[in-house]
Parts: structure tokens; C-alpha cells; sequence
């Protein structure tokens, strides 16, 4: 918009009087900038000079919540915090009631079931771009508790043949092939986990009594925890370790919302998702004070809300791109990954990836 300067034509009022507060204060009305956006300005009011630096190139190391102009640009920007989902690879099979862990670069998606009621026993690896089908599961299964990375995973538990058929199975993952190792002590489906490979945590599920119970694995064998759930349930999502572990959601049924935390010996409540929902995903390697919780099925349906733990209070993010259930997640609180699951939005059984990214970053500032 050109040069904007403090004239008496800036302060000038529509009667044709000159506005005497405007000149006294050096503030120009909003009325009279022809660019609200503020990008493309050739220069900066005196009124906000004292509190907006102009510089010729961003700053190198900006603090948060820091903003200036850039003089070169035009523009107005600012550091701060942004979150976003993109779209990914589709995976090879599309299936819901699946299990995921890793990371948004190297993920790994395994179990599951497809339309109508086949499971798969292929496991997929996620390079940051594609998925590429890797070594199968000992037995077909679905809604299975997971834990570890791409090349150190575990799967245990779950149902075969039917959501009646329960399974103890635990399986082992070395990057290429499954192992069956030794079984859980109760046998469940639809229960939830976290932690590495060498010290994982299963919990909750149905037996198909809805149950709390906790078991903690140390490489070799599972050992059922003093510590119980409060609220016993099942289709949850878990995040963080064996010792600072995270449970949220669920149904009891209903669906809740309940968050409980585990130190290693006993649970206790957190704060309560703001949608109580089942069958969600989250970032399985998040920790007890920095998870991400995102889809599900809620009361009113199938959704694709996203919400960010602290360690004391759930907050609302930026959405999903499409409602979903039964999905697989990885990941943590700024870096995830969700996929396949079931939309009847989207079309039933997904293949489907996205990916989340949240942290500080520069922004350019627009005021409408």
C-alpha cells in the first residue's frame, strides 16, 4: 500500500474535522490504512515502532511469542506455536481395529481387520512417505495392545475369530520378523499399551468382562501390577512409559473420557478429555505430560477432533481431515501419525495416512 505517514490527511474524520485525540496521541485510525492485512506495508506507524522492531531479515533465534516486521518482505510475522495435519502415504491394506507404534518416520501398523471381518497378518513399515508391507503375525488377529519402535516392537493380546475369541498371545518384533514370546496373564482383546520392547505396559480391555488389570513385561515375562484402572474399560489409548504411563478414553460403556496416570505401582486420575470417546488413536510415544489424542467414536458419532494432555488438562487442536474410528497411531505430542481405521464419511475401511506436526515456528501475522 505504500508509505503510510502521520499527516493531517491520516487524521482527517468523514465530517472534514480533524480528529484533535488522533493528533495528540500519534494513533492512526484503522479507517484510514488501506491494507488491513498488513503484509506488503513499505513502513511501520510510529504509534506501534516502540513495541514492533523492524529488521531487514528474520531474527536467527526469536523467542516465543516474539514479533517484528521484516523490512524486505513487507510482512508482519511472529514465533509461535502451530499444529497441523497433512495427508501421507495410503498404506497397502486398507483395515481398521488395527495396532500402531514408532514414529511419523518410522512407524509400523500391524493386526487388524478388513470388510468383511478378514484379517490380514501382513505388518507395514513407514518410511516418512510410503508404507511397505514387512514380515507377518504368528496369528490374524485384531484390537491388540502394542508397544516399542519400527525395529523393537511388541504386540500382545487382542481377539481371533470373532470378538468373542480372546487371545494372550505376545509377539516380539525385531524389524523383519515376529516371535512368539511368552503370553500375558489375562487374556483380553481391545486393551492398550506403551513403553519399549524390554519394559512395556498392557492394561485395560475386556475378557470380556470389561477389566483395569495391569501387567508390566520386562523382555522375557509379563507380571500382573498391584495396580488396577479405577475405571476398568476397555478400546482406550495409552502413551508413555512403563513407569509414567498415560490411559485416556475408553468405554465403560458408555464412552468416557477419563485420563488415569501410572508411576509404576498404582494409577491415579488426570484431567478428563474435553469428548469422551472410544476406539481413538494417540501418540503411543508420548510421555505422561506431553500425549496427543485424536478420533474415535463419541456419543454423536465418529470423529476427527484432536486433543493435547499437558499432565493436568486436555486442550483442543487443529482437527483431523476426516472423522475416524479403530485407527492406528504413532508418534508423539508434535510429531504423529494416524492411520487406516473405518469412516463412514470416508468410505468404511481406510488406507489413509496423516501426519501431525506441531512446535514454534515463524508466522506471518494477517488482520482481518
Amino acid at each position: 500500500m505504500g508509505t503510510v505517514k502521520r499527516t493531517f490527511a491520516n487524521n482527517l474524520l468523514t465530517s472534514g474535522k480533524i480528529d484533535a485525540t488522533d493528533g495528540l496521541s500519534g494513533t492512526i485510525p484503522a479507517t484510514n490504512l488501506a491494507d488491513a492485512s498488513l503484509t506488503n506495508v513499505t513502513s511501520f506507524p510510529s504509534s506501534l515502532g516502540g513495541a514492533v522492531s523492524s529488521v531487514a531479515s528474520d531474527p536467527p533465534s526469536p523467542s516465543d511469542g516474539q514479533i517484528w516486521f521484516n523490512s524486505t518482505s513487507k510482512v508482519l510475522k511472529q514465533y509461535a506455536y502451530s499444529a497441523s495435519w497433512a495427508t501421507g502415504g495410503n498404506m497397502n491394506t486398507a483395515k481398521y481395529g488395527l495396532t500402531g507404534t514408532g514414529t511419523q518416520t518410522a512407524g509400523l501398523a500391524f493386526a487388524g481387520t478388513t470388510t468383511p471381518n478378514v484379517s490380514p497378518t501382513t505388518s507395514e513399515e513407514y518410511n516418512g512417505s510410503t508404507w511397505t508391507n514387512s514380515g507377518s503375525i504368528s496369528t490374524a488377529k485384531t484390537n491388540v495392545g502394542s508397544a516399542g519402535i519400527q525395529t523393537a516392537a511388541l504386540g500382545f493380546g487382542g481377539y481371533v475369530g470373532g470378538p468373542t475369541v480372546n487371545t494372550n498371545v505376545t509377539e516380539s518384533y525385531d524389524g523383519s520378523t515376529w516371535t512368539t514370546v511368552n503370553s500375558l496373564n489375562t487374556t483380553r482383546r481391545s486393551l492398550t499399551g506403551c513403553g519399549i520392547q524390554t519394559a512395556a505396559l498392557g492394561f485395560a480391555g475386556q475378557t470380556p468382562a470389561f477389566t483395569g488389570a495391569t501387567e508390566e513385561y520386562d523382555g522375557s515375562t509379563w507380571a500382573t501390577s498391584p495396580g488396577s484402572l479405577a475405571t476398568a474399560r476397555s478400546q482406550l489409548v495409552g502413551a508413555g512409559t512403563q513407569t509414567a504411563a498415560l490411559g485416556f478414553g475408553g468405554t465403560t460403556p458408555p464412552h468416557t473420557g477419563a485420563t488415569e496416570e501410572y508411576d509404576g505401582t498404582s494409577w491415579t486420575s488426570g484431567g478428563a478429555l474435553n469428548t469422551a470417546r472410544s476406539q481413538g488413536a494417540g501418540s503411543i510415544n508420548g510421555t505422561q505430560t506431553a500425549a496427543l489424542g485424536f478420533g474415535g467414536n463419541t456419543a454423536t458419532g465418529v470423529t476427527n477432533t484432536t486433543e493435547l494432555y499437558d499432565g493436568t488438562s486436555w486442550g483442543a487442536d487443529v482437527n483431523l481431515a476426516t472423522p475416524i474410528r479403530s485407527h492406528g497411531g504413532a508418534g508423539t505430542s508434535t510429531s504423529a501419525l494416524g492411520f487406516g481405521g473405518y469412516s463412514p464419511a470416508g468410505g468404511g475401511d481406510r488406507s489413509a495416512t496423516e501426519e501431525y506436526t506441531a512446535g514454534l515456528g515463524t508466522q506471518t501475522i494477517t488482520v482481518s
